[in-house]
């Protein structure tokens, strides 16, 4: 009998046990006990039985995993023939119903922006296998499983050594001597309880692989690694393969995703669409668009037409390809001579096609690797040379049993031979030229796993992965190799220098020598942020010793507090940590990453209001700043500070699985703020109010909406309230549109519109919906008919314009009874009036809804709505503001008299995150019901808080790479002496994937005389000079200055004659008497701005000129 049916039978026998005890009174123990053992049993018919490939498994129902149970220590596990126990121990430690696949919004939305349901539904039914256990494999596994793959199983023969802590940040110095597979499970588990991590010790064979999605291998000589590909590829269906190595500063991938590997979505982007204004009736036809926005198709791209008046013939969703395309327009290849004519209206979608890639296996692709992918176009020669190098480096250890050793020319010398013998039997693929200098490095650095490089590999592999099971974003095809060997220090290093010291950065020192070793140990760092970026950066600087001595610190702020959706990135944090400070929790973890490491954990915002605490003595002891923030105002602050200070600035980003990096060094590169990307497009006012023709439209006005009844007028109430006579007094002295705006809104809010019950919520929201999507409705298109036409003769309701129409409001209609819900809770909550239970009934809620009367709608003539798509306001109704406003004040004082004492309201501030607050609920309907007005496609409420929370795409495997590649540069900072051809900038996209790794552009120069200057320099000047010494200063270098500001403040300027007087008076003196400037203790410099012009009354722009006093 098959063992499926022996454990079913027995499984059946346990559960019938169960349910006889649980109706009797018989001891709990015994029931507790047969539980356990039916749990157990359970577990291993889940490992012991062959899983089903992904295909198979989405969609399906999963095991049901019921409890957490209590930690487990995997150093005290068998380590060779009871891999199945361990497995059953680690699922046992896996918290969470993953039944049905629930996907949890709150942890994953960001990463649900990036990847989408379906995506995520295979991701949760994929299982991982990930072997060698270093850092590499360590980065690997924890970007996986946070990504929430359904199952990790680590594997490792080797145990933890002192040499692995420099680039595994899993390991502490207690872990040496245990199983690097065992070591690993209790902590990566710890990273998302829905993941099942367990661990596997013993040797590996092929057929152990059948249980898996995508295997990894990290640690495998080629021989081994052929084997297990060739497995993996003819597999029925295929085991996605690949390789993966880093040796010092130099890595490689490749991949191997079966014969056959289709891709879904190859660049996660939405499908691009476009506005028709006209089609041709040709063979082939014109297509031109409206000139809202730029189409971004492309020749042979395939497109559907929709809601084309005319020409209906397009409409049959039948993919059609286009040719010739440009900013506005394209060719249609298809005969429309016959079709009927066009009219107007249209939308016009790209149609994205999957894509099927034949992988080569490895042993057919090391002879033929074909076009590598490049990633710095300043090394095109580097992929060949460094495909021979692995394959050197593999054979070395091969017939020597060992690694290279770090500085041995020998030992080097013999790869290198390696290396030319592989090249001379290459074929065509002979190289002609071997650069020995390359392969020398390679040599020296080939045990060392150094953390900048597992981070960065760690995560374009994790991302290759989730690929793999998934068929989301392109696969890498096949081959990738990476070298940063400009992070090397530019002097030579002695072979004595790279000795193992018998520390936890014996690897590191292997590369770049102890004395480099002791600079990173002392720097003085600040980091800016410590969300997604700011832990992992933490989690890098640990692990390279950086700040880890007593005269290093690492200086982290952050003003935000830690939310759940963060925990699917933020990898520092837990569910325990929820609301506590991000800093001080990441600088906890940080350290016990690495005890040694000297960190203070602040909570202010690094902004102009902050300057007390970061001042001049602050800045002036750093030796680099790191940036891993979130928004453009808080990094052009932050690169103001590093110019004015002269520090170098690491600067990332990510978006989705795109990032960048850009370095910022003091005299050598730009600085962040010398280019700006263009500002984001605005929607006209008029077309939120009136004439919306997308969803992100509709989104916008929604929750201009939200906040405007929830919490802006609400707040105006309370400001009202507070002091009565101030705010009156206020808006009269204002006395414009905006005034009466606002005190029309709290009248309505105290008088008409005010709520004392739940039924007055239901009745206010009840109107409110008649008012948005009916009446407003109906009194636009009395206004603009739908035949009505321009002054210009054309129709008026012409693209991109869509033609409206009202609502009839059904308790039938879930959205509609949704909206009244949502909408009604809400201003309960402003009112401080009790929710009942039954506002959640839809049977209850509905009969409430019913009792609204609804007064009769009639449109007006003579209303005037805005169609001025240059107006950013409304525009005010042309009546005395100064008259309203005073009757107004006056009905306010009446209002008031009626509230109860102490009245207030409550306003609410919008929250994305928290699903049970009914915000998302309510914006949502908002928007669906304005898009049913206008005939727009509707969104779930997950798209709608994408858009209308603002929810910047976000996943680990971006964030790991971006810090590793920032963390690579901090290497040639903090050794100092490079050039700006040492240095790089990047921007990478991991969908595609494509790397483009450039030098920074250097600062511009200016040039006057014999002198010359960048945005870098600032002039100096100490003893706190008079101003007539300042002008000679000035003289002496050939500039005649004739206007100095302190501020907003003109403390001299040339054609005054009363500013003669002030020659002789101390600048900072003119600074505080004239420009009224404070100076704090802290505070030891004043800055002015010189205006000069040279002997021939030329402007030249000089830097910022500094007076210090203290």
């Amino acid at each position: 009998m098959e063992l499926r049916y022996v454990v079913g039978i027995v499984s059946s026998i346990l559960v019938s046990i169960v349910f006889r005890y649980l109706f009797s009174s018989t001891s709990i123990l015994f029931l507790i006990i047969i539980m356990g053992c039916a749990a157990i049993l359970s577990s291993l018919l889940h490992y012991m039985l062959a899983k089903k490939r992904v295909a198979e498994q989405v969609g399906l129902v999963e095991e049901e995993i019921f409890s957490k149970k209590q930690k487990i220590d995997y150093s005290t596990s068998t380590r060779t023939n009871k891999d199945e126990i361990e497995i059953v121990k680690s699922e046992e430690m896996a918290l969470g119903d993953r039944n049905g696949q629930d996907i949890d919004e709150d942890l994953h939305s960001r990463q649900l922006a990036v990847y989408g349901r379906e995506t995520m539904r295979r991701l949760f039914a994929s299982n991982v296998l990930i072997s060698g256990m270093q850092g590499l494999g360590a980065e690997i596994a924890k970007n996986l499983i946070l990504a929430g793959v359904k199952s990790v199983t680590l594997h490792d023969e080797k145990t933890v050594e002192l040499w692995d802590l420099s680039s595994n940040f899993i390991f502490s110095e207690k872990d040496v001597g245990k199983n690097r597979a065992s070591a690993s499970v209790q902590k990566l588990q710890e990273l998302n309880n829905a993941v099942i991590v367990s661990p596997l010790t013993g040797q590996l064979t092929p057929e152990q692989l059948s249980s898996f999605q995508a295997v990894v291998f990290t640690e495998i000589s080629l021989k081994k690694a052929v084997e297990f590909d060739n497995y993996c590829h003819n597999h029925q269906p295929p085991i996605s393969f690949i390789k993966t190595e880093v040796r010092g500063l130099f890595g490689s991938i490749f991949c191997d995703f079966g014969p056959e590997f289709t891709v879904a979505d190859v660049d996660g982007e939405e499908p691009h669409t476009g506005i028709v204004a006209s089609i041709g009736n040709d063979n082939p036809a014109l297509v031109s668009c409206v000139d809202d926005d730029r189409i971004e198709f492309q020749d042979g791209d395939l497109v559907v037409f929709s809601e084309v008046l005319g020409m209906t013939e397009l409409n049959d969703g039948k993919p059609r390809k286009i040719k010739s395309t440009r900013p506005y327009s394209f060719i249609l290849d298809e005969d429309t001579t016959n079709y009927g004519a066009y009219e107007r209206g249209g939308i016009v979608t790209q149609v994205k096609q999957p894509k099927t890639l034949h992988f080569k296996p490895l042993k057919e692709a090391l002879g033929d690797p074909g076009d590598f992918l490049l990633s710095d176009f300043s090394k095109f020669d580097r992929p060949p040379l460094l495909h021979l190098a692995f394959q050197a480096l593999d054979m070395f250890m091969s017939e020597l049993g060992r690694f290279p050793v770090a500085g041995s020319e020998e030992d080097a010398q013999k790869l290198v031979s390696f290396a030319i013998n592989i090249n001379e039997n290459s074929g065509d693929g002979r190289l002609e030229e071997i650069d020995r200098t390359i392969l020398r490095h390679f040599a020296f650095g080939a045990k060392a796993v150094l953390n900048p490089m597992a981070a960065m590999f760690g995560g374009i592999v994790g991302q290759e992965v989730v690929k793999a099971c998934s068929g989301k974003f392109h696969p890498l095809f096949q081959f990738f190799y990476f070298d940063s060997i400009e992070s090397l220090p530019t002097k030579p290093l002695d072979p004595s220098d790279l000795r193992p010291l018998n520390s936890r950065y014996d690897a590191q020192i292997s590369v770049f020598g102890s004395q480099f070793q002791k600079k990173l140990e002392q720097a003085n760092i600040f980091i800016v942020g410590s969300g997604a970026l700011g832990c992992e950066f933490l989690k890098n600087l640990a692990l390279m010793g950086v700040c880890c001595s007593s005269k290093g610190k690492l200086t982290i702020t952050d003003d935000d507090v830690i939310e759940k959706s963060n925990l699917s990135r933020q990898f520092l944090f837990r569910d325990w940590n929820i609301g506590q400070a991000k800093s001080t929790v990441a600088a906890s973890a940080a350290s016990s990453i690495n005890p040694h490491i000297h960190v203070e954990a602040l909570q202010n915002r690094a902004s102009p209001e902050t300057e007390n605490v970061f001042n001049d003595a602050f800045w002036e002891n750093l030796d680099v700043v790191i940036n891993a923030l979130d928004n453009v105002n808080a990094r052009i602050y932050m690169d103001q500070r590093c110019l004015y200070f002269q520090k170098p600035l690491l600067e990332s980003g990510t978006l989705g699985a795109k990032c960048n990096t850009q370095m910022v060094i003091p005299h050598l590169t730009e600085n962040y703020g010398a280019s700006r990307d263009p500002p984001e497009k605005q929607a006209p006012m008029c077309t939120l109010h009136s004439f919306p023709h997308n969803i992100d439209h509709c989104l916008t006005w929604a929750r201009s909406e939200f906040e405007g009844l929830f919490e802006k007028t609400p707040a105006e109430v309370n400001a009202y309230l507070s002091n009565p006579i101030e705010y009156t007094s206020a808006m009269k002295k204002a006395g414009d549109a905006q005034a009466r705006d606002n005190l029309e809104r709290v009248i309505d809010c105290l008088d008409r519109d005010r709520c004392e019950t739940f039924q007055d919520c239901i009745t206010w929201s009840r109107l409110k919906f008649e008012d948005h999507f009916s009446n407003r409705v109906k009194q636009l298109t009395f206004t603009f008919p739908e035949d009505s036409i321009t002054s210009t003769g054309a129709p008026f309701w012409s693209a991109p314009k869509r033609f409206p129409r009202p609502l009839q409001f059904s308790v039938d209609d879930p959205g509609h009874l949704n909206f009244i819900m949502a909408a009604s809770i809400l201003r309960a909550v402003t009112f401080g009036i009790p929710i009942p239970d039954w506002a959640k009934n839809p049977k209850k809620l509905s009969d409430a809804v019913n009792k609204v009367n609804i007064p009769n709608f009639q449109p007006k003539e003579g209303v005037r709505i805005d169609t001025d798509e240059k107006a950013t306001n409304p525009t005010p109704a042309s009546i005395d503001d100064v008259e309203v406003i005073n009757d107004l004040t006056t009905r306010l004082v009446e209002c008031r008299r009626k509230l109860p004492p102490g009245f207030r309201m409550n306003p609410i501030q919008f929250e994305k995150d928290d699903d049970t607050n009914y915000h998302m609920d309510l914006i949502a309907g908002f928007a669906n019901m304005r898009a049913r007005n206008y005939s727009i496609p509707e969104v779930d409420k997950l798209k709608a808080k994408f858009i209308a929370g603002r929810i910047i795409p976000a996943i680990a495997t971006t964030t790991a790479m971006a810090t590793g590649l920032v963390c690579l540069e901090l290497y040639k900072v903090l050794n100092g002496g490079h050039k700006v051809e040492d240095y790089r900038n990047t921007f990478a996209n991991l969908a595609l994937p494509l790397f483009s790794i450039a030098e920074p552009v250097p600062p511009k120069v200016i040039k006057h005389n014999e002198l010359t200057w960048t945005v870098w320099d600032r002039w100096i000047l100490k003893g706190n000079p008079t101003l007539r010494e300042l002008l000679q200063w000035l003289k002496d270098k050939g500039l005649n200055a004739y206007s100095i500001s302190c501020g907003t403040c003109l403390l001299y300027n040339s054609m005054f004659p009363r500013h003669k007087e002030r020659m002789d008076q101390k600048m900072v003196d003119l600074a505080t008497e004239v420009a009224k400037v404070e100076l704090p203790p802290y505070r030891r410099h004043v800055d002015v701005v010189v205006a000069c012009e040279d002997d021939e009354d030329n402007d030249i722009d000089i830097p910022q000129v500094s007076i210090y006093f203290r």
